[in-house]
């Protein structure tokens, strides 16, 4: 009851006290068994789906982007969400985003086939996504070259051979680095750039698509999350690993059929 409880809240929105008529259990004890068993989800969950990845995993997830969008040694998007909360008490104007509502800044890194490879989560709704990603741990780690990311490798159909880094792709909002791309600002670019910008774009847009399917499928994100902060940490985390244990099971499920089914022609 307590798991199908917590499914139930983060899958359709539903809130405590619905959840307390429901299963005929106290608003404060639902409210104790959702928060506990999401802690228990990141913890299980986290070491299996998003553990740090060796030069191999980058490596595929680079070849699986070009294959998907055309864009070459990219190996994962950068975008932010914003989730809305409830005002916590005291906090004055830092939880008020530009979007006119209190959030919590969601900032994630996803791969081509729209999985998380890291989420930070927390930062006030006032902080900007490039801050927030600046300063999370993925970030620091990517500017210490501690993410064990590959060597250079040169582009495919590159006659002049040259050897390209591995990079992430962000929108206009992000600054350049060695391992981060983002689209030229000026509108009146030449031509080979607007290429460029498109084929970032379409990069990017994993990161976007990412988070539709996370909404989507995991409603509370479509209403206020009444809860306080740390808690709706939990809440947010949790949803992003069950999102790449869901995507992964049905990935390996569909494959599985494919592979045993007698198909005909």
């Amino acid at each position: 009851m307590n798991k199908r409880a917590v499914c139930r809240y983060l899958a359709t929105g539903n809130s405590f006290i619905s959840l307390h008529y429901q299963y005929t259990i106290g608003a404060t004890t639902v409210r104790e068994i959702v928060r506990d068993i999401c802690d228990a989800i990141w913890e299980c969950l986290k070491p299996a789906y998003m553990s740090a990845r060796d030069k191999n995993d980058w490596i595929r997830t680079a070849d699986e982007f070009y294959e998907r969008t055309n864009f070459p040694n990219c190996i994962g998007a950068v975008d932010g969400k914003h989730i809305r909360i409830r005002k916590p008490n005291e906090s004055g104007s830092k939880f008020f985003s530009y979007k006119n509502f209190f959030s919590t800044v969601l900032v994630a890194v996803a791969d081509a086939d729209c999985c998380f490879i890291s989420v930070e989560v927390g930062a006030y709704g006032s902080s900007s996504d490039s801050n927030v990603f600046k300063n999370s741990i993925f970030g620091k780690l990517l500017e210490s070259n501690k993410l064990n990311i590959p060597d250079p490798r040169v582009l495919p159909s590159d006659a002049e051979g040259l050897s390209m880094p591995f990079v992430l792709v962000r929108d206009e909002e992000f600054a350049l680095s060695e391992h981060v791309l983002r689209p030229y600002r000026n509108k009146k670019v030449t031509f080979l750039k607007r290429i460029y910008n498109y084929r970032v774009s379409r990069a990017r847009r994993i990161g976007e698509c990412t988070f539709g399917i996370l909404a989507n499928k995991w409603r509370i994100f479509h209403r206020l999350i009444d809860v306080k902060p740390d808690f709706c940490v939990n809440i947010v985390k949790a949803c992003c690993v069950l999102h790449d244990y869901v995507r992964k099971i049905m990935v390996f499920s569909w494959t599985t059929l494919c592979m045993n089914v007698p198909w005909k022609v």
